[in-house]
This record gives C-alpha cells, structure tokens and sequence, in this order.
C-alpha cells in the first residue's frame, strides 16, 4: 500500500474501516485480491516477492503495509509483505506480533506496518524499530510515517471521517452498492499537490509532483487498486477496484466475510 486512511471505533457499527491505494510499477506480477489460506483469509498477493500488502482473515485480523520512501536503496534480506502474510496466517495477537517485530524489524525494507485483531498496532522500523498500540480514532499513512501531514494523506483521512459521519448505522454494503462510492471516488483523485506542499523524500522533482496525487496514473507505474474494508461484530467486508496502465479500470472483487 501507498496510501491509508483508516478509522478505529469511530462509527456506531463499524468499529474498524479502512480506504486505500496500493501503487505499484504495472509490470509487477501479483495476483488479485481473492480467497486464501482455503477460503479464511482474503487479499492480493505479490508473486514476484511473495506476501502481500493487504490481507484479511475472517477471525477479524487485518495487516496493511507501506514503504517508507527515502530515494536511497533498501539492502533488506527480507520482503516486506511477509509482515502481511504472516500475520494474517498465525493465530498470535496483533499486541505478540508487534513485540516480537521490534527484535527482527531492520531485517525488512523500510516498513509502516498496521496489525488489528480488534486492538490496534502500527509498528515501523525506520529511521529505528519501534511499535505502539493505537486509540481509537481517524488515522492517515502513507510512506511517511503515522499520519505525516502530507496533502494526499490529510485529503482521504478527512474523506473517511465524512463517510463515518453521513453512514447510518443500518447501511451495509451487501445491500447498498453504492454505499463505498464516495470513497473510491476520494481514492480515484488524480490531483497533484502544489510544489510548495510537497514533501523532500529523496526522489526527483518529477517524481515526488507524480507521486503526490492519491490516484497515480502512468503507462509505467501508478494505482493498481483501491481497497475499501469495513469490520463490524458479525464480519468483515472487502471490496477492491483493479486497474492498469493509464488507469484503465481492469476488475473489482467485494466479498463478505462472516467472523469465524
């Protein structure tokens, strides 16, 4: 993920929602969001690195993961998205999870890690390890770290809270197709911060103006997909838009995942 707005107890049903962007150069092989782990879990899978960088467990587990943008190169032995895959796949608690990364973390690229199983973690290890439980709340990530001002970030923070507030409580997706609109169409923002509101993160000039927008649109890299999650105490709902190159949409995937 490039891009997260997420919410914790901040809506009468929905005690965790998320909205986000995954960017990504369109020529890495990855696997669209589907079943995994025999039909409990529920996420994208990156096929050239293995993991992934958002996944879902039907016994309310969630693990998200950004990059921390630099422009220096990552000499990590180990992928990232396995923090993912992990997670979603052991039975250990995000507060277990979060401790014991703080031994191992510098094995990893440069990582914003989020971890919920009802409880909340965001752990990173850059510029050093370290990890904290997360009060409830409207939270933004990017590749900066926990909620760093940048305009992308404030943008579908602010974009999450308004849904939070206009949403009855009796509203669900499986019913309302249209319920998640305003959002995707807040992850679908092509706008392009002003230079002065640029962040300095190391890339070129060039770059950092591409990479401000909350929707990327290249021939080379940009979005690939949209997620929008929401928990409630019978489930968990997941929806995702796919695109291309150019952002051409290629796909959307929603599913509903009863807590097991």
């Amino acid at each position: 993920m490039c891009l997260i707005a997420f919410a914790l107890h901040a809506h009468s049903r929905w005690r965790f929602a998320l909205a986000g962007n995954r960017d990504e150069f369109h020529a890495r092989p990855t696997a669209a969001a589907g079943p995994l782990g025999g039909g409990r879990a529920f996420g994208g899978v990156d096929l050239q690195a293995g993991g992934g960088w958002l996944q879902v467990s039907a016994e309310g587990r969630l693990a998200a993961v950004t990059n921390v943008r630099t422009g220096r190169p990552e000499p990590a032995a180990r992928s990232r998205g396995a923090l993912v895959q992990n997670f979603i796949a052991s039975a250990d608690s995000a507060a277990d999870t979060a401790q014991r990364l703080l031994a191992n973390a510098t094995e990893f690229g440069r990582f914003n890690l989020l971890l919920w199983d009802g409880d909340a973690f965001f752990v990173g290890n850059h510029p050093a390890p370290r990890a904290r439980m997360l009060s409830p709340g409207l939270y933004g990530l990017s590749n900066a770290t926990l909620d760093t001002p940048w305009p992308k970030t404030l943008k579908i923070r602010a974009a999450l809270g308004k849904w939070l507030e206009q949403t009855p409580a009796t509203e669900h997706p499986v019913d309302n197709s249209i319920l998640l609109d305003s959002l995707f169409s807040a992850l679908a923002d092509p706008t392009l911060a002003e230079d002065a509101e640029l962040p300095n993160t190391g890339v070129p000039f060039d770059w950092e103006k591409r990479l401000s927008a909350a929707f990327i649109v290249g021939a080379d890299y940009g979005t690939r997909a949209s997620t929008v999650i929401l928990g409630d105490d019978a489930g968990l709902w997941f929806e995702e838009r796919s695109f291309g190159p150019k952002g051409v949409a290629i796909g959307r995937v929603a599913a509903w995942l009863p807590r097991t």
